[in-house]
């Protein structure tokens, strides 16, 4: 009889071995009596235990007796280890997990080191143990959850900031942007990432932008640029952009930050304890501002309209209109207001100041117009003082944040008490435009030159002057609309302030220019996408005569029409 294991028996033991060094094992295999029959040598790398007690025949409690006495354990480093331990309770627990049909942990056995420990128990009462190093995996994890953690607490620093920022790679594509870059775009951040400038704005604006982000890329050079924005909700922002380039050679970002000066420019709510200061920060040059993003969609914001405000569709509009008179001297409150109060379909008109308001109503009188409502800018000096002299008719004021879904019902409740209804006498607020002498003045045969470069705003403007009965021509830049103005001499010229080739102001001046040795001056209309103090400033300085922003609508056009074109240079239609 020979006790000699067989040949097959240590080919297969030598196999095992090599197949577990190879993959970066150590392997324990105990029969159902739980005595060690197997035990590779890399256990011995994992534990700190004499070769004796992986040898065949050891019982596993002794092993494991073994590892408890080394104070290399699960969970505690080896100088505690021994600490607030029962040596029998920890090798029974561990013993029970042997005898499970499958257990899988993760283990310290020190301060760096990390083991996974994978037990199963065979049918035939085998139960094998495999033990495999994660240290540097666990590493790896452990930096990517640090990572992870910084870039969420990053995220919500730059969303918590006022200030819009982005930031894009080495192929201008927007790889990062904070909650104030959206907001000024109308867009989620998963709808602007990947996508590059040439998605979010116009073409020329694009070119423009592109440039510039080329130029830090690739110079480093810091670019500071004052810009006015006009966000998607329609409201101004005033930013002093600032481009810069980080990261390494090859792997270079831009990053681009809108510091927001929209208090300094447009001012404080509470002026008058912020005077002195205001003083001295006052802006002296509107011109450094560049136009930049305009996010505004007019169309896009009828249609919001529509479903923000109490039955804005489901109720129809009746047919009866009534004048609502607004006093402000803040333009942009002005714009806003009276545009929204027309898209109501009421026929609103401005004033700015007593003098006006004084005159704006001896008018009144003289020509029998009763006015519905009177709303005057609330965080105008003396509001109240005026309101307590106001008898004529229902009146209010009007806070700087009034939101239109709001005040729609208060408006019109106010506009609708009997009485103040529109009568027959003159239409619109014309009656204080002064009478033009029109002898001598002939009509053309184009009435108006449209300068817009939108399509879909020509075909807007298109129906809206077709309607009116008044023959136009489109010019789809400055450039050719100064040039069908030489060629027809119109009674109107609608003028888009941003065009190509050559934009409305610019335009503008050309037409002014050549008209100094004619006998008129053709009105020339600025039309802006919001009423913004430097785009009236640039078309008054332009020469235009009057401004108006878009949404467009008929009675716009028509009242502008009326007012700058004189009765006999109009088209006799019907």
């Amino acid at each position: 009889m020979n006790d000699v294991a067989s040949l097959d028996a240590n080919i297969q033991k030598s196999v095992i071995e090599a197949a577990t060094d190879a993959l970066g094992l150590a392997l324990l295999v105990c029969d159902k009596n739980d005595e060690i029959i197997y035990a590779s040598r890399p256990i011995l790398q994992f534990y700190p235990i004499p070769a004796q007690f992986i040898r065949p025949g050891t019982r596993l409690r002794d092993f494991l007796g073994a590892i408890f006495d080394s104070g290399v354990r699960s969970g505690t480093a080896p100088e505690t280890s021994r600490r607030h331990a029962n040596r029998d309770d920890w090798i029974s627990e561990h013993i029970s997990h042997h005898w499970r049909e499958r257990f899988d942990i993760v283990e310290r056995i020190g301060r760096q080191r990390f083991i996974s420990v994978r037990k199963r128990r065979l049918t035939n009462g085998l139960g094998i143990v495999s033990i495999t190093d994660i240290s540097e995996q666990k590493k790896r994890d452990e930096q990517i959850q640090q990572d992870l953690e910084r870039v969420e607490l990053t995220e919500g620093i730059l969303d918590g900031l006022p200030n819009a920022i982005c930031v894009k790679d080495r192929n201008l594509n927007y790889v990062a942007v904070n909650k104030a870059f959206c907001a000024i775009h109308g867009m989620s951040a998963e709808t602007i990432l990947g996508r590059s400038v040439w998605d979010l704005v116009e073409s020329d604006l694009a070119e423009r932008l592109e440039r510039s982000d080329r130029a830090t890329l690739e110079t480093g050079e810091i670019h500071t640029l004052p810009e006015q924005i006009v966000k998607a909700d329609g409201e101004d922002l005033w930013v002093v952009t600032c481009k810069f380039r980080i990261g390494d050679p090859g792997k270079y970002l831009l990053v681009t930050c809108m510091n927001d000066v929209t208090d300094l420019v447009a001012g404080f709510e509470d002026t008058e304890e912020l005077a002195p200061a205001l003083s001295a920060m006052a802006i002296k040059d509107y011109d450094v501002f560049q136009p930049a993003q305009n996010c505004y969609d007019p169309f896009r914001a009828i249609d919001m309209q529509h479903l923000v405000e109490p039955g804005a569709i489901v109720e129809p509009q009746s047919s009866i209109k009534y004048r609502v008179l607004v006093m402000t001297a803040a333009p942009i409150f002005e714009q806003k207001l009276v545009s929204q109060l027309r898209r109501w379909g009421l026929d609103a008109c401005a004033v700015h100041d007593r003098v006006e308001l004084a005159a704006f109503l001896r008018a009144c009188a003289e020509h029998g117009i009763r006015i519905a409502t009177f709303l005057i800018d609330g965080s105008m000096p003396g509001a109240q003082d005026v309101l307590a002299c106001w008898t004529a008719s229902p009146s209010m004021a009007v806070p700087k944040d009034w939101k239109a879904a709001e005040w729609r019902p208060v408006v019109l409740s106010l506009c609708q008490q009997p009485g103040h209804e529109i009568d027959d006498g003159p239409a619109a607020w014309d009656i204080i435009v002064p009478d033009v002498e029109t002898d001598d003045i002939p009509v053309p045969a184009v009435e108006v030159i449209v300068a817009e470069d939108n399509e879909i705003n020509q075909f807007v403007f298109a129906q809206i002057l077709e309607g009116l009965g008044i023959s136009y021509r489109i010019a789809v830049n400055g450039e050719e609309a100064v040039r069908l103005w030489r060629e027809h001499r119109p009674n109107l010229v609608l003028m888009d302030v941003s065009m190509p080739v050559m934009n409305g102001f610019d335009a503008a001046r050309a037409i002014r220019a050549a008209e100094k040795s004619l006998p008129r001056q053709t009105p020339i209309i600025a039309v802006t996408a919001q009423a913004l103090d430097i785009d009236i400033e640039q078309s008054r300085a332009a020469g235009m005569n009057e401004h108006i922003t878009k949404p467009i609508s008929p009675d716009m056009i028509e009242a502008v029409y009326r007012k700058f074109v004189p009765l006999k240079a109009q088209r006799k239609t019907g």
